[in-house]
């Protein structure tokens, strides 16, 4: 049954793909509509967080790292486009309650319009990462190969955990606040500002249960230390994550019936 749901998604992805088009369109454009600068807001809130971290907390942590400031802008980066997925995500569904109303589409539309424009910000965000890791001479490793891979797993992981979010915050208007809360207390458990051997070991465990963490460390072991990821980890949230997918897409498609009633 779930994977009959499965191609009738693709199928009306497919019929439905220039709405899908105009609406990550309008997702991009949306977020930085009348402002100056744009989509170069894309290069630059990302950069000021990284530049303001860079200056404090090196002096509050007390880590010991050479170019922290590159340690800090190939974790922060992809940190971001998790948690614009999240925020925006949960509140796609409320957001586009009118259209819902009025017009038959497919309405997993939605969450996947917000978790592919945040993908694009990303990449146009990662030529930050590639111009500072040319100009700190750290350069590029053979494993940069596996970017793509980290990259797509980030993305179904997101894709899973919004629609299951964006479908719950129709019925319980709370999920986007308490979200909010979640997200500030996951940055500080995510090894972003410092490295995983700084976590006690007697809270290791915990740690090791969040799949940011090791996407993480990832996209630090290819950039920053220019080394072979764990593979074996890796995989397992790859896996964990379709999993949920296939998981989160159940639950929206059984709660999508209610939409139009709720919104």
């Amino acid at each position: 049954m779930l994977v009959v749901n499965k191609m009738k998604l693709f199928k009306e992805l497919y019929l439905y793909r220039e709405l899908l088009k105009t609406n990550i369109k309008k997702e991009i454009r949306g977020k930085y509509k009348g402002s100056f600068l744009g989509v170069l807001w894309s290069f630059v809130n990302p950069l000021l967080m990284v530049l303001v971290y860079a200056i404090v907390f090196p002096f509050i942590l007390r880590v010991k790292e050479d170019n922290y400031l590159i340690f800090l802008i190939v974790a922060t980066i992809p940190w971001t486009f998790f948690t614009t997925c999240i925020s925006h995500g949960t509140t796609t569904v409320l957001a586009n309650g009118g259209l819902i109303k009025k017009v038959y589409f497919p309405r997993a539309i939605l969450p996947i319009s917000v978790v592919t424009s945040a993908l694009i910000n990303f990449l146009i965000s990662c030529i930050i990462i590639f111009v500072f890791l040319l100009f700190s001479g750290i350069g590029f490793s053979m494993y940069i190969f596996l970017l793509p891979i980290v990259i797509i797993i980030e993305y179904i992981l997101a894709l899973s955990i919004v629609f299951i979010l964006s479908a719950i915050n129709v019925y319980i208007r709370d999920v986007e606040y308490i979200m909010n809360f979640v997200i500030m207390m996951l940055f500080y458990a995510t090894p972003i500002l410092y490295t995983f051997d700084l976590i006690p070991s007697k809270i290791k465990l915990i740690f090791n249960l969040n799949p940011m963490a090791h996407i993480i460390n990832a996209y630090r072991d290819i950039l920053y230390y220019q080394q072979l990821p764990d593979l074996l980890n890796l995989v397992i949230v790859g896996i964990a994550s379709i999993i949920l997918l296939l998981i989160g897409y159940k639950i929206f498609r059984k709660l999508e019936k209610g939409f139009a009633e709720e919104v």
